[in-house]
């Protein structure tokens, strides 16, 4: 009577014996109410199991239409990656974390303790001291994490100030005869490969402004989970908070400074004030002076920055 009244609302892949169901329990049993059968839920339920049917949650492996060069730029990447490390040269990987409204909200996840943290009903962001935009720099070598917190725009500019700051503080520490960097970036946002500002920047700031020789690697649309900085940094920092309301830019800073792992990662955290202008756009003729060389594989992706010569007085 059960599979009789559940067959109508049962969906499934043709290609296996998975099954769901698109109807509630509540629903079947005030069916089978209505022709005099009395059964309860938790019967209902074994009855279900007991034919293949089952609590189902959405599953993401339908990765939908793929670039055509995806799994080359995937081993391209590896290389770059590779020979870098081998010449001792720095390789980071970097992104935006998620925007997190600062002040007294709830915060996803469970802490240990004697009483719940009490904060506010509503997540209005009138209410808030401000939005976070954590501009996150890994480093693949060294299993170091630097967090530079604004609290404006994430912007190219400021991404590229970020990792500046990062070449000019952190860089002399572990690779003080360094020529060479390799980034590893997503194709949006504010490090994104069609950015004018974001390559701009790049040859003002550390080609031109440190004298490094600058490769970026974009990782191809729909594909920024394999960027490490999203499982090796991202990650655990949304395990050390994760329950912890973010009262203050101070406090969220110092969580993020407190990540650690027993694999023997470490993290810098620095706040920016900086306010960072939206709408920054950059000319054809300032992106013809810039000193940009594709590469032969995969050249939407793939370009490397070098110092522009000055001119001759």
């Amino acid at each position: 009577m059960i599979l009789t009244l559940v067959a109508p609302h049962t969906a499934g892949d043709p290609m296996s014996q998975q099954k769901w169901l698109n109807c509630r329990l509540c629903d079947i049993r005030q069916s089978l109410d209505n022709l005099g059968h009395r059964v309860s839920k938790p019967v209902i339920s074994r009855i279900l199991r007991a034919h293949g049917y089952s609590l189902r949650a959405n599953s993401k492996q339908d990765a939908g239409k793929q670039h055509p060069e995806r799994d080359k730029q995937f081993i391209y990447i590896r290389s770059q990656r590779v020979a870098h490390q081998e010449q001792s040269q720095p390789v980071i990987s970097v992104d935006t974390k998620k925007k997190e409204l600062v002040g007294n909200f709830k915060n996803p996840g469970q802490v240990w303790g004697q009483s719940a943290e009490v904060v506010d009903v509503h997540d209005f962001p009138q209410d808030a001291l401000g939005r976070a935009v954590p501009y996150g720099i890994y480093d693949l070598s060294a299993n170091r994490g630097t967090v530079y917190i604004g609290n404006s725009a994430d912007t190219p500019t400021f991404a590229v100030d970020s990792i500046a700051h990062w070449c000019r503080t952190e860089l002399p520490e572990r690779y003080p005869q360094a020529t060479r960097l390799l980034i590893e970036a997503d194709s949006g946002g504010s490090n994104a490969v069609r950015s004018r500002v974001w390559k701009q920047q790049l040859q003002l700031q550390l080609a031109d402004g440190l004298g490094l020789t600058v490769t970026v690697c974009h990782y191809p649309t729909g594909a920024s989970k394999w960027n490490p900085i999203e499982h090796r940094l991202f990650s655990e920092i949304s395990k050390t908070w994760a329950g912890c309301p973010l009262r203050s830019f101070e406090v969220l800073a110092h969580y993020i400074a407190d990540t650690s792992t027993q694999t023997g990662l470490k993290v810098r955290a620095h706040l920016v004030p900086t306010t960072y202008l939206r709408g920054v756009s950059v000319t054809d003729a300032e992106m013809a002076r810039l000193n940009i060389q594709l590469h032969a594989v995969c050249p939407q992706w793939n370009y490397t920055i070098c110092p522009r010569v000055p001119p001759a007085e």
